[in-house]
Formats: C-alpha cells, sequence, structure tokens
C-alpha cells in the first residue's frame, strides 16, 4: 500500500494537486459544472503527472483550459491519436502540454495528463461538463460528484491496460463547492450527503436559490445533492438558441430542443399489476460488500442491506409468477438449477439461503453470471425481469453492456449501484441497454425504498409500438436527435433531444406527441411548447442533445460490421469537434507553443490518486481461495479476488461456464445478528400467498403477548384473517411513511382477506384498532 499519497517523489514529497473548486449551476432538469484543479511542483525538475478521475458516464465534457501562471491555453478537440501524439510531441520538446481523454475501458473514468511544469510552477485545470440530473424514489432531482474512484475487479486478460490508481487515506486537496439553481417551478428544498451552507433564495417566488457546501468537507466521499421542486413530474420543453458562430444548418447552428415527458398510464390499465413474470436477483457478493453502507453510526454492511431488500422483496412477489437468486463474485451460484415457481416452498428455501448469504466470493466478475442468466430458456408469457446489485467497478464495462444490449427484446433489466463510488457507467448502462431503470444507494440512503418503486416498474405491463409525432408551423422540421425510446414507466421521465430546422412565417407553437401501446390498448400524451428559445443556456441542451447522438454511434460502432465502423468513427469525431464534447475517440489537447523558456532535464512521472473509502486496498491481502462444488461434477477451486489498487495484482480468471454449470458456495457459519427491524420482522412472518399466522411473534411485533391478541380476536373471524387484518392496521397506522416499502406485502395480504369472503370484517377492523390503539378505517385498508 502506498503511504504517502499523491504524486510520490523519491523523497516522498506529496502530491501537487492542492484544491478543487467546482461551481455547480442547475437550469430546471440539467446541470453545468465548473471544475476548477489547483496544481504546483513542489520538484526541483520538471514534473509529468498523471490524475486520474471518475465522472459521471453521461456527462459531456465540453470545455478544457489550463492556466499557467498568467498565462491561459484553451485545449480543442481533436482525434485522439492525434492529440496524443501533439502530447507526445510538446512534452519530448519541452512545451508545456495538457491532455484530457475518457478512458478506454469505462466511460465514466477519465485521464489528465499534465506535461512539462517547470519546478515551482503553478498551474490551474478547469474542466466543464454538462449532465442530466436523475430523478429519485421521492421526486428528487439528484447531482453526484464523484470524489470515489473504487478499486475495480480487472479480468487478467485485460490487467495490463488498467492505469494504475493508488488507495489514500488523507486526501491532501480541498474542495469548495458553489452551487446555483434557477427553476422555471418553485424550489422546495436542497438536501446534501454532505454538510452544506443555508439555502439562500434570491428572489421572491424561489425559483433561484444559492447554496455552499461548508468548510472542511475532506472529499473521501461523493458528494451528493437532491434538489426538490414543487412539481418535478411535470413535462416540460425547453428550446434553445444555436451558436451565433456555428454553421445554419449543423446541430450547433440550429435551435436544440429538450423534452422531458412523464407519461400517464390509464387508471384502469394500472390498477392490476401484472403477475406472470420471471424474477432473477443478481446480487454481488464480493469482498467489497462487507463495507458499511456509510460512515455513520449504526450503518449496516452492504451485505446486510442486501439480505434486507432480498427478504423484503421475495415477500413481495405475487403469486404465479418464476424466481431465481444469484450471487456472484470471482465465480457464481444460483439457488435453483433454473428459475423455479413461487411458492411457500420455494420462498422459504430462498430465504434459508438468502441469510446466509456473504460478502465471500472474492472479486467481482459479472459477465460470467449473466452468460449464464441469458442462456436459460424464458417461460412463455412470463416476461424476465433482471435485478442487479452491485457496489463493485469493473474494467470490462463495455463488453458487458454489449451483452445486456444483446439479450434487449428478452428481457428488462433494473439496476442498482451500492455505495459510494460505484460505477456510473455500468449500473446507468445496463439499465439503459436492458429498457430498465437505475437507482443508486449512497450515504445514508435505505436500499429497500429505491430497490421497491423498480419492482414496480417491473409489474407494469411492457409499453409496446412507442411513436413520436411532431406538429409543428410550416417551414419548419423537427429531426429526432435521441435514439428510439424503449422504455416507459409510469411516474418515470423520457427525455428527448431534437434539431428545430427552418423558419415559420408567423406561428411560435409546436407540439409532440407520444403513441404507444399498453396491454393491446392505444394511449396517447401529448405537450405543447413554444418555438420561441430561452435566453441564457450556454448551448448546454446542444451539448447534451450532440452527446445523446454520439453514444448512439459508438454504440452502433460496437455493433457494427468491419466495413462500416471507419464511417460510423468519422461522424463521431466530426461531431465530437463540432460541439466541442468529449467522446471516446477524441481527447482535449492544449499546448503553450508562446512558452519562452525550454522545460530542460528529465521529467519526472508521477501518478495522482483520487480519494478511495477507507480500508481500500488495505483491508484485503494475497487472493485467498474459497471452496465451490459444481453440481453433479467433481470438487473445484476459484480465486477470490479481493479490490485493491488498480492494476496492482493480476487476478486469475475463474474458469469459463457452460449453460449447463453452476457453482455454489459452502454455507458458512451464521453470525448471531442485531434485533431485526419491526416492519422486517412483520414482513419475514408473511406467507407467500399474502396472510400471516396468529402466534406469538406476530404479537410480538405490534408488542403485546400472544393471549392478549387472541383474547380480541372476533368469534366468527378465523385466526389467519384475524392476524392478517391487524398487520394491514399496524402497516397504516403505525408505518405509512415507509408505505413504497410494504405496498406489495399489503396488497398480496388484502387480495388473501377479500378472497376468503369471510363474515365481521368491520367487526375485525374495529377491535383490531382497539387493540393496536389506532384509528385505520376499514376502505383505507383495501379488504
Amino acid at each position: 500500500m502506498v503511504n504517502c499519497c499523491g504524486l510520490v517523489s523519491e523523497k516522498n514529497v506529496p502530491v501537487p494537486l492542492k484544491s478543487i473548486s467546482v461551481q455547480l449551476h442547475v437550469r430546471d432538469h440539467v446541470a453545468s459544472v465548473h471544475s476548477s484543479l489547483q496544481y504546483v511542483n513542489e520538484e526541483d525538475r520538471p514534473l509529468e503527472a498523471m490524475f486520474v478521475f471518475p465522472l459521471p458516464a453521461d456527462a459531456a465534457i465540453c470545455h478544457f483550459s489550463a492556466k499557467i501562471g498568467e498565462q491561459e491555453i484553451v485545449a480543442e478537440v481533436q482525434d485522439k491519436e492525434s492529440a496524443r501524439d501533439q502530447y507526445d510531441d510538446a512534452v519530448s520538446s519541452g512545451q508545456q502540454a495538457f491532455l484530457l481523454e475518457e478512458s478506454d475501458e469505462s466511460s465514466d473514468v477519465f485521464r489528465l495528463s499534465v506535461g512539462c511544469l517547470s519546478p515551482g510552477q503553478n498551474a490551474s485545470i478547469t474542466i466543464v461538463y454538462v449532465i442530466e440530473l436523475s430523478i429519485q424514489v421521492d421526486h428528487a432531482l439528484r447531482f453526484c460528484l464523484p470524489a470515489v474512484l473504487n478499486p475495480r475487479y480487472t479480468p487478467a486478460a485485460s490487467a495490463a491496460s488498467v492505469p494504475e490508481v493508488s488507495s489514500a487515506c488523507v486526501i491532501p486537496y480541498t474542495l469548495s463547492l458553489s452551487v446555483d439553481v434557477r427553476s422555471s417551478d418553485r424550489i422546495s428544498r436542497l438536501e446534501s450527503s454532505c454538510p452544506l451552507d443555508p439555502l439562500e433564495f434570491l428572489d421572491a417566488q424561489h425559483t433561484h436559490a444559492m447554496v455552499n457546501l461548508s468548510a472542511g468537507h475532506r472529499f473521501d466521499k461523493d458528494v451528493e445533492l437532491l434538489l426538490y421542486y414543487e412539481n418535478t413530474h411535470r413535462s416540460t420543453a425547453v428550446v434553445e438558441a444555436g451558436a451565433a458562430a456555428a454553421q445554419s444548418g449543423s446541430l450547433m447552428g440550429d435551435p436544440a430542443l429538450m423534452i422531458s415527458l412523464y407519461p400517464e398510464f390509464p387508471a384502469e390499465v394500472m390498477s392490476s399489476l401484472a403477475s406472470q413474470r420471471e424474477f432473477v436477483f443478481l446480487v454481488d457478493r464480493s469482498g467489497s460488500m462487507s463495507w458499511k453502507m456509510h460512515h455513520g453510526k449504526g450503518a449496516q454492511k452492504r451485505i446486510e442491506s442486501a439480505r434486507d431488500t432480498l427478504l423484503l422483496l421475495l415477500k413481495s412477489l405475487p403469486m404465479g409468477c418464476y424466481f431465481n437468486i444469484y450471487g456472484f463474485g470471482s465465480c457464481f451460484e444460483c439457488f435453483f438449477p433454473q428459475s423455479v415457481v413461487y411458492s411457500e416452498v420455494t420462498m422459504e428455501e430462498a430465504l434459508r439461503r438468502v441469510k446466509s448469504m456473504s460478502a465471500d466470493m472474492g472479486g467481482t466478475e459479472i459477465l460470467q453470471p449473466l452468460k449464464h442468466i441469458y442462456s436459460q430458456p424464458c417461460y412463455p408469457d412470463h416476461p424476465r425481469q433482471l435485478f442487479v446489485f452491485t457496489d463493485g467497478e469493473v474494467w470490462n464495462t463495455k463488453e458487458v453492456l454489449d451483452l445486456v444490449k444483446s439479450q434487449t427484446f428478452s428481457h428488462r433489466c433494473f439496476s442498482f449501484g451500492i455505495g459510494e463510488g460505484a460505477s456510473t457507467a455500468l449500473v446507468t448502462g445496463m439499465a439503459r441497454e436492458g429498457s430498465g431503470h437505475a437507482q443508486f444507494i449512497t450515504g445514508t440512503d435505505r436500499m429497500q425504498p429505491k430497490v421497491m418503486q423498480s419492482l414496480r416498474f417491473a409489474l407494469q405491463p411492457a409499453v409496446d409500438d412507442i411513436s413520436v409525432d411532431w406538429t409543428v408551423p410550416e417551414g419548419v422540421m423537427v429531426d429526432m436527435l435521441s435514439p428510439p425510446i424503449s422504455a416507459l414507466f409510469q411516474g418515470q421521465r423520457a427525455l428527448i433531444y431534437a434539431q428545430i430546422k427552418g423558419q415559420s412565417s408567423g406561428e411560435t407553437e409546436g407540439a409532440v406527441t407520444v403513441k404507444y401501446r399498453l396491454k393491446d390498448q392505444p394511449v396517447t400524451n401529448q405537450l405543447q411548447f413554444t418555438l420561441k428559445p430561452k435566453e441564457d443556456t450556454g448551448l448546454t441542451i446542444h451539448r447534451l442533445a450532440a452527446r445523446s447522438v454520439i453514444r448512439s454511434l459508438e454504440l452502433q460502432e460496437q455493433a457494427g460490421r468491419a466495413s462500416g465502423v471507419e464511417n460510423i468513427r468519422s461522424r463521431i469525431v466530426e461531431l465530437s469537434v463540432q460541439a466541442g464534447v468529449s467522446s471516446v475517440h477524441t481527447a482535449f489537447i492544449s499546448v503553450n507553443k508562446d512558452s519562452k523558456q525550454t522545460v530542460k532535464g528529465p521529467l519526472l512521472q508521477r501518478r495522482v490518486p483520487t480519494g478511495l473509502m477507507f480500508g481500500g486496498s488495505a483491508a484485503y491481502g494475497a487472493p485467498m481461495p474459497i471452496n465451490c462444488i459444481v453440481f453433479g461434477a467433481p470438487m473445484n477451486m476459484c480465486g477470490m479476488a479481493a479490490p485493491g489498487a488498480l492494476g496492482s495484482a493480476r487476478r486469475a480468471r475463474p474458469p469459463a461456464y457452460s449453460s449447463a454449470q453452476f457453482k455454489r458456495s459452502k454455507q458458512p457459519t451464521v453470525e448471531p445478528e442485531p434485533r431485526m427491524d419491526p416492519l422486517l420482522r412483520l414482513v419475514s412472518l408473511q406467507k407467500a400467498a399474502g396472510c400471516w399466522e396468529l402466534n406469538a411473534a406476530l404479537a410480538d411485533v405490534f408488542g403485546k403477548t400472544e393471549d392478549e391478541v387472541t383474547n380480541h380476536r372476533p368469534a366468527q373471524v378465523d385466526g389467519s384473517v384475524w392476524a392478517t387484518v391487524l398487520a394491514l392496521i399496524w402497516l397504516r397506522a403505525y408505518k405509512l411513511d415507509q408505505r413504497v416499502e410494504w405496498q406489495f406485502v399489503a396488497m398480496k395480504a388484502a387480495s388473501w382477506v377479500r378472497s376468503q369472503k369471510p363474515d365481521g370484517l368491520s367487526q375485525c377492523v374495529c377491535e383490531g384498532n382497539m387493540l393496536l390503539g389506532s384509528q385505520v378505517t376499514e376502505d383505507a385498508l383495501g379488504i
């Protein structure tokens, strides 16, 4: 382990990165981020530094400049190979140069090369990127400034190409962050995982506000901001004027349009969620899942939170579905040879296995279990819903996403990033390519509400035959830039980018109509908008639109044939240079050609670490074996490749698995666990059909004795009906704030009660309220 952080010299001198200053400008649902990094060369010789750092996968870098002394040089976007050649030539000739490029392995990691800093010289690096803000389960808009680049599991075949990043326990640079929010809607509040100064409103309508990160933040974790508007789920349209200097007819020269749509599904369709599904849960069991969810008091381990979430999921599944659970690390296991029908027997068997799940499977090899899952035949009329839980970072992200994309017509993928530093490229990419939805669980977030929101999406019927039509004045055309919409969910945003061509003689109004079929029923949603451009948007919409087109072209390139790949690559480079945004084939390059003093002497090459979470690579030693058995095959060994410094060690690739093979680890000794949360205790007692039994364990959840509960039961009411009604009353009376978590448990319970057609329900509810000290109405219980 590296003890001294940063650019470590022969004399253990700290890194020359001294501070990071970030200005965040939010405009409705998008953000522009200005980051300035202050360097100083404290060596007595010229220095070339390497800084590997994370950015959100969907970010579009649109500016890069360097200020050395009083002289500022602004970088330009060039073809990556050309930029690398120019950088090498400049450095070898003693000129100051800077190179910013996206990692070849993952779109959320960038590498900054700082070339030829003279002894004692200061340099200020400015990076600007734009990004869409994601929407959370509580309707908040989320922005995350990544500080943590977790150790990424690297298959042995690609280990040599991975940039090395040292772990650090103390980050030797400071962070300042200021946030400016302007919205067409009223701002309710702004929250953060880190301490903030008080929010300051700058107008009477509360549509403009500012806030700063409190001083002293150590930047040892991601900075997460949650922004709440009064009407977050309102469809909107923003038209942005083109760049004056750009050619008319080009993407940057014409006005750009961003549509934020929130489809409203008919109530009669949403009243009955589909039960005929196959649910496959793929859970990361690598060593880092033993880390805490956050640094606060009472934090659960990630694997513990995953176990609680699986309990809730298993109890929430509808009767008539199929399910299976996989755990993965350096190898993988599945609970059943193939997905099984959901019943009391299979649910209890799965719960028994869930209780013994540990973070004991080494590295993060997600590709092999995915291949095994996709090799399993789907059940007719039971569309597959894949839930993926991981805290991991992998360096074969693009290979994983290609696999998910290849199976897009056979399943939907819902992904969850757990803990600080989970790969946005992996998590959002899997959901995007799998027509699903991505969630991130960071800080003190509870995993359960976010997962249950995704379960609600998974139970929604799939939307088919999605089409987008435009109604605009004569003389105007709309060229849609976004890829075709592949998934729509009730209450979830869908973004559309478009280019407006031509001019209208007088009319300024347009409309977009989204049509689709839902359970064979045609549905139409329409949004009116004005063609008049919005002022002072700084080309943010254009750059995000360009990024959307570039990403689509990159996916086409990966899937394309050799004959067409070169043309696609040329289009990517052309658009990237035109829009001034990053891509996999371009880089930002700046060379100070006007420097009067040529740098002489040998260059020192150093690497700057990003902040890793405490207990990074130091928590693990050499790879250790765990025993795995193959059903119907001799015992085998698979290596546990623990997280560590990137590229610091080769890890053995586990053997390839055929569709008929999977691994199951021996049952570990289960340590005594702390007393379960009352809600989870109640849920754990529910039967697969939805009812509860009248017993002492249930009474204990209510804080009563079994005799107290039994004596209040109306004579004509069955014990299970009485127990189930009590459970529903208790949930409504005392856990209403966690309704998102127990909504499907309650739906199953109410449906079961109705199926029993019991007498005396009104008296049952009345007696239940008296016993539990509540006032819940019969109508509220849905029985």
